[in-house]
């Protein structure tokens, strides 16, 4: 997240019922447990029926009818229970139809004297199934629904929207409204994942311990991309979604809870803490972006910073060094601890950032290292990384070089120079809020 400055989810559908106020407490059940088990209710329903897809579908039936039943009848002793068993009911209705679609099918086949019957139903010995199942088997339902949504013959758009919907359990609308893409947009990722997952016969299974951490990383990878578009919109009219980003932060939370041994799991969610904690100081009265060095740091959020340093304790406490994830959690720890920039350890952030680059090579590992290096070292220092960076052309198009040149420029006296840096920063950048905060910034400038 290269930046100077260093949803409420609802059901995924909506009840069709008498309409009153006497609804409300059914609908708002239904809204509460979907949110918390969604997750726990696919993943039980695909290890019943083997197919991803399918339980999608037989939990979004169950999902209908109890937005239906719940507040006419009144919400369950167990609810979550509740919807597995119509879940389940469905998925033999779906069993017995295909059953009695392949007998026909056979007999027809007979008629032609081809030979050969198929058979279908519930796989064998399923019928008296409890897919409620133990509360270990169910994590590694949830472990295999993360794993399959972020599969690798999937794309990173359509990794997203999936974990979005079966893990995160958001609608497509909502989603839609997150990366404000149209709605057929999402509708057709998702549609064409689920495709892509049956086509490659893609199991529904946590995989053998050896390919786990290298599948574990591209689920890391995608809730680290779901975060940044939150904290930081590349488009509309808002600087933050903090919605967005806090989903993340709870997948990432679920996540730590299914692979407690994975010291990144906890490094990434010790950053999205970290980072998140910034938040309520980081927009003004009107929504106008408010950089680091102007942050009311009354304002951050206190609890949060404490989840995200403890969570950083115990990838810690692992043993295995810090990856990228914990490096950069490591330098929002610098910051979160600071009573002021200037009192800030900038040359600690430099050395993380350093290691980051060793690690992790990147452009914009470099741009970040240029910032710190201005605050350690001065302007003058940091002007040369970010001149090694233009002469490069590796972040061409984006906004935040010619940003951070500018910045240096202005404070090396180089005013002409510096506006110019803010122009061409100001066409690139994608954020209309951000793009006036470059324009003040530029009229800020002295002669």
């Amino acid at each position: 997240m290269a930046r100077v400055d260093g949803p409420a989810v609802t059901s995924p559908a909506r009840p069709v019922t008498r309409g009153g106020r006497e609804d409300e407490p059914g609908r708002r059940a239904v809204e509460a447990v979907w949110r918390i088990e969604s997750a726990r209710i696919v993943g039980a329903l695909a290890r019943y029926t083997g197919d991803v897809a399918l339980a999608e579908d037989l939990a979004q039936e169950a999902l209908a009818e109890a937005l239906v039943s719940w507040p006419r009848d009144g919400v369950p002793t167990n609810p979550s229970g509740w919807l597995l068993t119509v879940g389940r009911r469905r998925a033999i209705d779906a069993f017995r139809r295909r059953a009695a679609l392949d007998e026909r099918y056979a007999a027809l086949a007979r008629g032609l004297d081809e030979g050969g019957t198929t058979t279908g139903g519930p796989p064998a010995g399923t019928e008296d199934v409890d897919v409620l199942g133990d509360p270990d088997r169910m994590d590694d339902d949830v472990l295999a629904l993360v794993l399959v949504a972020c599969h690798p013959v999937l794309s990173r758009e359509a990794q997203v929207a999936l974990t979005l919907r079966v893990v995160g359990g958001l609608s497509s609308d909502e989603i839609a409204r997150a990366f404000l893409v149209p709605t057929a947009t999402v509708q057709a990722r998702i549609t064409r994942a689920k495709r892509t997952l049956a086509a490659a016969g893609v199991p529904f299974a946590v995989p053998p311990r050896e390919e786990r951490r290298e599948r574990l990383a591209g689920v890391l990878a995608v809730l680290y991309v779901i975060f940044t578009e939150g904290s930081t919109a590349t488009s509309g009219d808002e600087w933050l979604r903090p919605d967005l980003a806090h989903e993340a932060t709870r997948l990432a939370l679920v996540l730590v809870g299914l692979v407690p041994d994975e010291p990144e799991a906890h490094a990434l969610l010790a950053l999205l803490e970290l980072t998140a904690a910034r938040f309520g100081a980081r927009t003004g009265p009107d929504g106008e972006p408010v950089l680091l060095a102007d942050q009311d740091r009354r304002r951050w959020d206190r609890s949060a910073i404490r989840r995200g340093r403890a969570a950083l304790a115990r990838a810690d406490a692992l043993g295995r060094g810090r990856g990228a994830y914990g490096l950069q959690a490591a330098v929002a720890e610098c910051h979160a601890v600071a009573p002021s920039v200037a009192e800030t350890d900038w040359d600690r952030v430099v050395l993380l950032y350093e290691a980051l680059g060793r690690l992790a090579p990147s452009p914009v590992v470099d741009l970040n290292r240029a910032v710190a290096v201005s605050m350690a070292q001065g302007p003058e220092a940091a002007l040369r990384i970010v001149d090694e960076l233009v002469a490069t052309d590796r972040l061409s198009g984006f906004h935040l070089l010619p940003s951070v040149r500018a910045e240096l420029l202005g404070r090396l006296g180089r005013t002409d120079e510096a506006r110019a840096e803010y122009e061409l920063a100001v066409r690139l950048c994608p954020n209309p809020r951000e793009r006036d905060l470059l324009r003040r910034k530029s009229a800020a400038l002295r002669p």
